[in-house]
């Protein structure tokens, strides 16, 4: 398991220009609009994530691995904790990010950030997560090049919607409580469920 965490740290750290790159970007496509540091966090989340497979699809990585002594269950679970990984960086990110900026110029009057614009981005990438790996897992090499650019599209076309929602949970008060309890179990649920979905697809898959 180490070492296939290893592999992708490794594959990363050659490639984290890109994910520094996509960080700026973002970074100056979003800020300082409202809840721009929610979508700088997911974009550049994903897009770690998504190039991580994509390292794993273009190296035919899977192919070498199911080779040695390792059971399918452990390569799926390692990429799930890179995808862990991944969310966080990118959201703690975008949130060292804005609060420099908060600081460094205060003119642009940016708004506060609480513990609850941690959890809505964190929340919503490993909801795509959850529906991305299951898919990445099933598809051959040009599958995931077309679903790649598909939660692309999705994301960018989602991100006004996206928006709303998280306004409106921001402004219900106590029942914004309420969902703040449910919701993240629900997420959990959604991420495990995932999980053990991806494992069974991947073990049948004939490589």
């Amino acid at each position: 398991m180490l070492n296939l965490l290893r592999k992708d740290f490794i594959a990363l750290k050659s490639s984290l220009w890109i994910v520094v790159f996509y960080l700026v970007v973002f970074s100056v496509a979003f800020m300082p609009k409202e809840l721009s540091m929610h979508f700088v966090g997911i974009y550049t989340a994903f897009a770690s994530v998504s190039l991580a497979t994509m390292i794993d699809s273009k190296n035919h990585n899977h192919h070498f691995l199911i080779t040695l002594p390792i059971s399918r269950k452990h390569i799926v679970q390692a990429k799930y904790i890179i995808a862990i990984i991944c969310t966080f960086f990118g959201i703690f990110s975008s949130y060292g990010i804005h609060s420099l900026v908060k600081l460094a110029v205060p003119e642009l009057n940016m708004q506060d950030y609480s513990i609850v614009d941690l959890l809505i981005p964190t929340g919503i990438v490993l909801v795509i997560v959850s529906i991305y790996l299951p898919l990445f897992y099933t598809l051959s090499k040009k599958g995931t090049h077309i679903i790649n650019v598909v939660f692309l599209i999705i994301l960018i076309v989602l991100a006004h919607p996206a928006a709303y929602v998280m306004n409106k949970i921001s402004e219900q008060g106590s029942t914004s409580d309420t969902l703040l309890f449910f919701i993240p179990i629900g997420i959990l649920l959604l991420f495990i469920a995932s999980y053990y979905l991806t494992v069974h697809l991947f073990t049948r898959k004939d490589l």
